[in-house]
């Protein structure tokens, strides 16, 4: 299929889309039928220009990355998904490499759980997408590409967040990543994103290579951490891992027992981050 053909139809896919339903705020007088392309961008951690030349043709040969990526936006199914592969010149994901797909059900679930922070992520840690409370209490990765969506890379790179993980806690979740990134790369040995994010790791992070010479393979599950956070202070939050099936999707899911003060700090914490997003 030329990419002209593939422009006209992600043109109609968005269009048939309105921003409620991919969680984005409703304006009146909206001249598109659908979504606009910067929505969709915005959701697929695209370039607005980019994603103009790909409609236009005069981009070619997406990566999987980026079909990967619009997929998500676009709340596709997995035959749809599928077919947007094939349309670009990709071969749709097997059992050799992850499944990122989210599906349209995965994405209503996130949307609807409202003030409580939810991120996904999949078998090498990487966002794929995170709700407006959890983007208040972590930091906004939606703008970010790359690495820098990656929750192990943001581990042992230091990279700069809202809620900072206390020195106990810290330890434990770098255990836990390099556990269950060795356990998806026994899974996934073919998969090149995951295996070049272990190389990276263990090239440029000491602690993260030295972790990964000691500690046994072993998938993540439940864990309770303390975040210091730099408006409420100290809180202990629930986390909880849901696996998707059928997928390499993990739902993480953070809470605190209602009436608590670590209810109370979370709550404020999500407050206090919004705000700080909706300054311009």
């Amino acid at each position: 299929m030329s990419s002209s053909e593939l422009g006209t139809q992600l043109r109609m896919w968005r269009d048939r889309l309105t921003p409620s339903a991919v969680g984005l705020p409703t304006q009146p007088r909206r001249r598109a039928p659908g979504l606009r392309r910067e929505e969709v961008a915005q959701l697929a951690g695209l370039s607005g220009d980019y994603l103009v030349r790909l409609e236009q043709g005069r981009a070619r040969h997406p990566s999987a990355q980026v079909v990967q990526a619009l997929a998500r936006a676009l709340r596709f199914d997995d035959e749809e998904r599928d077919r947007l592969y094939r349309m670009a010149g990709q071969p749709p994901p097997g059992s050799d490499l992850m499944d990122r797909h989210l599906s349209p059900s995965i994405a209503r679930i996130v949307d609807r759980l409202g003030e409580i922070p939810v991120t996904v992520i999949d078998a090498a840690w990487q966002t794929v997408v995170q709700n407006r409370a959890a983007d208040a209490l972590f930091g906004d990765v939606s703008a970010e590409t790359g690495r820098g969506r990656n929750r192990a890379w943001r581990t042992f790179m230091d990279v700069p967040g809202m809620g900072r993980l206390e020195p106990q806690t810290r330890s434990m979740v770098e255990r836990d990543v390099v556990a269950d990134l060795q356990a998806a790369l026994i899974r996934l040995p073919k998969d090149p994103d995951l295996a070049s994010l272990v190389a990276d790791l263990r090239a440029q992070s000491p602690r993260f290579a030295e972790l990964w010479s000691t500690t046994p393979a072993r998938v993540r599950g439940a864990q309770r951490k303390t975040l210091e956070h730099p408006v409420v202070g100290r809180m202990t939050v629930d986390c909880d891992v849901l696996t998707v099936h059928g997928s390499d999707l993990q739902i993480v899911v953070f809470t605190a027992e209602p009436g608590s003060p670590d209810a109370d700090a979370l709550a404020m914490a999500i407050v206090v981050g919004l705000q700080d997003m909706s300054v311009p």
